[in-house]
């Protein structure tokens, strides 16, 4: 393999898989949260995996004890618990519907936001908030 020439099969070099930040688990739960009785089909058509992978992942929320699945009729219906904390030690004062109310911000025009410290006029450094400037006090 010559230097300069990036990594591919041709060339014998093990290649890179794309990733992603948000894990399947999160998508499917993003997946479930947007749509309760949404068919487990239509979640691994939207996150990209099997339609396996997405009954086993499910599986692996509900065991957790962050989705409660329901039969109503010929279709399942999810329950999210929100108040479920994150599993792991860096996370684990966030919950499930901090990370779900997180990935909600996307579909929120962004003028409806809620103003970040930024914006809201928080100075990081002295750790107090100043009152935001408007056009008004700025003239």
């Amino acid at each position: 393999m010559s230097a300069g020439r990036p990594p591919t099969a041709a060339n014998g070099a093990r290649r890179r898989t794309a990733w992603t930040f948000l894990s399947n688990h999160a998508r499917v739960l993003a997946c479930l949260a947007d749509d309760p009785t949404i068919r487990l089909r239509d979640v691994a058509a939207r996150v990209g995996i099997t339609e396996r992978a997405t009954q086993s992942i499910v599986a692996d929320l509900a065991a957790a004890g962050i989705v409660t699945r329901t039969r109503i009729g010929r279709r399942n219906c999810y329950e999210i618990h929100r108040d479920v904390h994150m599993r792991f030690d860096v996370m684990h004062d966030l919950s499930v519907g901090d990370l779900l109310d997180f990935l909600a911000l996307r579909k929120v025009p962004v003028s409806a936001r809620p103003m970040g410290p930024v914006e809201a006029g928080w100075d990081g450094d002295a750790g107090r908030v100043a009152a935001p400037v408007t056009a008004a006090r700025a003239s």
